[in-house]
């Protein structure tokens, strides 16, 4: 059995990550000492290891509560569940790209468009252009 702080340690996150994942459902302490301390089990040693590996390829909590209870109920349910789940977050991720690329082309012209010198900043190109896309904003 493991301590928080132990547990913690050994996949180097503080107690609050643990906290916060027992917060949203995602990590349950084993059992609970008699001085009311968390006590977590080589099976929540595991199932950490598993949560910190699906958000370290962008899983969100949600996602991996359903990845979760994919994995605990494994002999009922099929790989396409599992690879449903990847697939929507891989078409997601590229739909991010996509709009990371489009604001990075978007500030690169901003930056082109600038000087960058010492004058004062009353006839900024970078200013004036944002200026201009609120003026022309439909929003």
């Amino acid at each position: 059995m493991y301590r928080i702080g132990e547990l913690a340690q050994r996949h180097g996150v503080n107690n609050d990550t643990l906290r916060f994942y027992e917060k949203h459902g995602l990590l349950q302490p084993s059992a609970r000492q008699e001085n009311g301390y968390r006590a977590y089990s080589d099976a929540d040693d595991r199932r950490l290891a598993f949560i910190l590996r699906a958000k370290s390829v962008g899983f969100s909590l949600s996602e991996i509560a359903e990845l979760l209870s994919i994995e605990v109920d494994k002999a009922n349910r099929v790989c396409s569940d599992v690879k449903e789940l990847v697939d929507d977050k891989l078409v997601k991720v590229s739909q991010k790209i996509i709009e990371l690329e489009r604001f990075r082309q978007s500030l690169q012209i901003l930056s082109d468009g600038c000087c960058g010198g010492p004058h004062s900043a009353e006839h900024c190109t970078i200013l004036q252009a944002l200026e201009s896309f609120e003026e022309n904003d439909p929003r």
